[in-house]
């Protein structure tokens, strides 16, 4: 079993809003969870999965 996410943090661009996630990093990607319920639990992702996601923002692929 994974060790817990550790190092939690959400966007700098979102710090007045309200519906945000956080993203925490994890032994082999990344885990992602809801900041107004947290208690909610998150969801993991390989490297490889995280980085083609963050490709995918980064390049407009979701307009």
């Amino acid at each position: 079993m994974n060790a817990s996410p550790k190092g939690w943090r959400k966007s700098t661009y979102t710090q007045q809003e309200t519906a945000c996630v956080e993203v925490g990093r994890t032994q082999d990607g990344a885990a992602v969870r809801d900041t107004k319920d947290r208690s909610a639990g998150y969801f993991t992702t390989t490297g490889q999965q995280w980085a083609a996601f963050i490709d995918a923002v980064k390049t407009d692929r979701f307009d």
